[in-house]
């Protein structure tokens, strides 16, 4: 047995040799773990997905910008079995003859510096591949050069050499691609991409402050961001294309209402932004952005002097790292959770379709203004003529509406733009059992859904207003309360109106039968060589007329003029009119031509309005 001094010696030898070996496998940890991305409520791929993700850093004569850039995207952190693969496009300075040899000398030593840089730079993550041209592209080249995808799943990052990225960047787009991108449940087509800069600009003219909550999120927003922006593949192939077809014809990136117009008609093609907001604007497009508090973003600009800055700006914000995150900052939520915005930071509510009286309730409710809701049919209209009707209604701020139309491509895409719809091709709780059995069945469900959502809207208490899209308001309250209050109803068979005012007593008229009434009118009135479009307002006022019922012709009211009756120069002097219309016989050419004389057409060739128009809300 040990003597008990020997035996404490023993026991204090043990604990120093436990000490230690804490102390060495503690110094194997990393002090501060990288942090991983918090999936909230979100279900990943069930494959992984094998994608491609190449970085594009864009540089011209920076040499201290472009190796600040390159360090800090080589010390981001990497999962080990990716691939990142590096492509530096490096643009050549300007052949001036009136640059004497010195200068020449200079901006050649320059070249042969940053080459000599990029060429040494050890990359070993992925390829390293180097474009050095032979002439001067400038900024707009560059960025639309830079990528073409090669394929559905070829992800491009692209950064400006005056850019510095959070060692945080990569993992947290990696899994942006893969919820938002390659998760069915979490993709939508109108997503373009995503910024990692800090979101602080707005560019529509009196647009809204941009106010967010200082909680660390993620957000949609239509703006590209040219601080570090991630672009998906098919939406870039797309812009090139269009890009291509409107540069060759000779048009330009003119969006009345935006301030990158401004920038555009003072820089021209040194930039590409105008170019690619006009694309969004025609599409309807979105980008994922971050928001970080206290100014945090993973990738900062320094605005080093260039193309866009005349001197260094410095930092536009601070850059997120371990030790200024908190645990939930890399939170990815489900798409349907976050918030949509557009040029005038104003929120869009995406993919309203409403197909029963169930869902029909709280979008009239939400729409509404001073207890009216106008009720828009898509049926038998051109595409352009409805864009140009929903681009007049952005201008004077009228929201107070809902599409009503058969399913179509241009339906869905109304609703993805953030109009509301009623889908009638899906649309089926009628009042009571209704047998289709002859050739006009598509024509009485349109008169029968147009009818309970009517029903629906007097339910509520609203005023409720049936127009085709064969109108142009011409000013805010066109679709407000416009009539005396001598009458519950006013028709307009020329306009193809029809206004219904809340009452009891035109509630107590427009019931189950009623609706059912009208429709059953339907045969008749095609004998009568009645329009398909004129149906549904010739019934009504068949209907009270037999029942002894009062209403009043909108035609008697003054309310509207008619493009087809008179000429271009009469129209201007008519602006007291509160409604702008035309028949169902009058040609399209002479529409347009019409709307465009007196300033009234104001879509362009791509059907998209001419101009962004801020309501600050």
């Amino acid at each position: 047995m040990a003597p008990p001094k020997q035996k404490y010696l023993q026991l204090l030898l043990l604990f120093l040799l436990l000490s230690l070996s804490s102390l060495f496998l503690f110094s194997l940890s990393p002090s501060n773990p990288t942090p991983q991305i918090q999936l909230h409520q979100i279900h990943s791929p069930k494959t992984n997905p094998n994608f491609t993700f190449i970085i594009k850093v864009l540089t011209f004569n920076r040499l201290s910008s472009l190796s600040r850039c390159l360090h800090s995207l080589s010390k981001a952190h990497y999962d080990s079995d990716d691939k990142i693969h590096l492509h530096v496009f490096i643009d050549h300075f300007s052949q001036d003859s009136q640059n004497g040899s010195a200068d020449l000398d200079q901006k050649l030593d320059l070249s042969k510096q940053i080459l000599g840089f990029v060429d040494g730079f050890d990359w070993k993550f992925g390829e390293k591949l180097v474009h050095y041209r032979t002439s001067n592209a400038g900024l707009q080249a560059q960025w639309l050069e830079a990528w073409w995808p090669s394929s559905d799943h070829e992800f491009a990052f692209v950064v400006e050499d005056d850019l510095e990225v959070s060692p945080l960047y990569y993992r947290f787009l990696k899994g942006l691609i893969l919820n938002y991108y390659y998760n069915a449940s979490n993709f939508n087509p109108s997503i373009y991409g995503a910024s990692l800069q800090r979101p602080r600009f707005v560019p529509g003219k009196h647009g809204n402050k941009m106010q967010l909550n200082g909680e660390a999120r993620i957000f949609l927003y239509q703006l590209v961001g040219t601080w570090g922006q991630l672009l998906f593949p098919r939406p870039w192939k797309e812009f090139r294309l269009w890009y291509d077809t409107h540069k060759a014809k000779g048009m330009k990136p003119f969006l009345e209402g935006m301030v990158t117009t401004g920038w555009y008609k003072k820089m021209g093609e040194k930039i590409w932004t105008p170019w690619f907001i006009k694309f969004i604007q025609s599409r309807g497009y979105f980008n994922i952005y971050t928001n970080f508090p206290n100014e945090r973003a993973l990738s900062v600009s320094h605005r080093d002097a260039g193309v866009n800055y005349g001197k260094t700006a410095g930092p536009d914000s601070y850059l997120l790292d371990e030790d200024s995150m908190s645990s939930n900052s890399l939170e990815l939520y489900p798409l349907n959770d976050l918030k949509w915005y557009d040029f005038c930071f104003r929120e869009v509510f995406t993919d309203r379709i409403v197909k029963s009286l169930n869902e029909l309730g709280p979008v009239l409710q939400f729409v509404q203004k001073k207890n009216s809701v106008l009720l828009v049919s898509l049926y038998r209209m051109r595409k352009t003529v409805i864009m140009n009707m929903l681009c007049h209604f952005e201008r004077l701020n009228i929201r107070n509406y809902i599409l009503i139309g058969r399913t179509s491509d241009f339906l869905l895409d109304l609703s993805r733009r953030g109009h509301p719809v009623v889908d009638a091709s899906q649309f089926s709780d009628f009042g009571k059992s209704i047998n289709f059995q002859d050739l006009t069945v598509e024509l009485m469900k349109e008169i029968l859904v147009k009818g309970y959502v009517i029903k629906k809207s007097l339910e509520l208490g609203y005023n409720t207003w049936l127009v085709d899209g064969n109108t142009v308001p011409l000013s805010s309250d066109s679709f407000l309360d416009s009539f005396d209050r001598t009458n519950d109803f006013y028709i307009g068979k020329d306009i193809r109106l029809l206004y219904v005012r809340s009452s009891s007593s035109a509630l107590k008229i427009w019931g189950d039968d009623f609706v059912y009434n009208v429709a059953s009118l339907v045969d008749t009135l095609i004998k009568d060589s009645v329009s398909r479009g004129g149906i549904l307002f010739s019934a009504v006022e068949k209907l009270l007329e037999k029942q002894n019922e009062k209403f009043k012709g909108v035609d008697e009211t003054g309310l509207g003029l008619d493009v087809g009756s008179v000429r271009a120069n009469q129209m201007s002097l008519k602006i007291e009119n509160k409604l702008v219309f035309w028949s169902s016989q009058t040609k399209f050419d002479t529409i347009q031509r019409q709307l465009a004389n007196s300033n009234l057409w104001v879509v362009d060739s791509d059907s998209s309005c001419t101009a962004v128009v801020c309501h600050p809300s």
